[in-house]
Parts: C-alpha cells; sequence; structure tokens
C-alpha cells in the first residue's frame, strides 16, 4: 500500500471516528431532552393530582398548565432542533464512512496490481531461465 493511500485512510479513519463522537453527543443530548419532557409530564400530572385533593391548588392549576404548555414547547422544540441535528451527524458519518471505503478499495486494488505485476516479472524471469538452460 503506497504511502499516499495510507495517509488519506488514516485521515478518513480520524473522520469517521471524529463523527461517531459527535453523533454520541448528540444521542446523549437528545436523550436528555427526551428526559426533561418526561419530567415536565410527570410533574403536570402530579400537579394535576395535587389540585384534585386541593381546591387552592386547583385555583392555581390554570396558570401552572399555562406555563407547563410554555416551557413543554420550548423543551419540544429543542428536541426537534437535536433530531435534525442528529440525522444531519448520521448523513455526514454516512459520506465519511463511504469516502473511508473508496479510499481502502483503492489501496486494496493498488496493491492487488503490483501483487499481479509482481507475479508477471517473476514469471517471465522464470520463462527467460529456462529458455537459457534450453539453449545451453
Amino acid at each position: 500500500m503506497t504511502a499516499w493511500a495510507q495517509s488519506l485512510i488514516r485521515i478518513s479513519n480520524y473522520e469517521v471516528e471524529t463523527l461517531q463522537k459527535r453523533l454520541a453527543e448528540i444521542a446523549e443530548r437528545r436523550g436528555g431532552a427526551e428526559m426533561k419532557l418526561a419530567v415536565l409530564d410527570a410533574e403536570a400530572e402530579g400537579e394535576r393530582a395535587r389540585a384534585r385533593a386541593d381546591t387552592e391548588a386547583g385555583m392555581m392549576l390554570g396558570a401552572y398548565l399555562a406555563g407547563w404548555k410554555s416551557r413543554r414547547a420550548a423543551a419540544e422544540g429543542a428536541l426537534t432542533e437535536i433530531e435534525a441535528e442528529e440525522a444531519g451527524a448520521r448523513d455526514a458519518l454516512t459520506g465519511a464512512f463511504e469516502e473511508l471505503k473508496k479510499f481502502e478499495h483503492v489501496a486494496e486494488a493498488t496493491r492487488l496490481e503490483k501483487l499481479v505485476a509482481r507475479a508477471k516479472r517473476e514469471t517471465a524471469a522464470f520463462d527467460e531461465m529456462g529458455l537459457r538452460r534450453r539453449a545451453v
């Protein structure tokens, strides 16, 4: 394998690893955003239960739910942004992986071509040796 092919493969491997780390970070943030939504929903359900038990809390439930809706909308917006970022990172990772495979394929084809050329040279050398022995 030639030095340029090794360099390209090494650079492509680094890019793939970097994108995999980025995708893992995004997935972690997505999990956090989903957990935040679940916590908000659980808190709202808790407040509803408290409002059923306590009339004073029941009077404040409307104001709480209005605030809850705005916080939930913000959390859903953040989750949507993270999902879009994750899709972009997946596409970038797919592209980088395809590039890596192309470089690996070219390097392997080059290596095989060198092997074939070497085999042809050896065969030619053996043929020449055989012709010289016959001539003697």
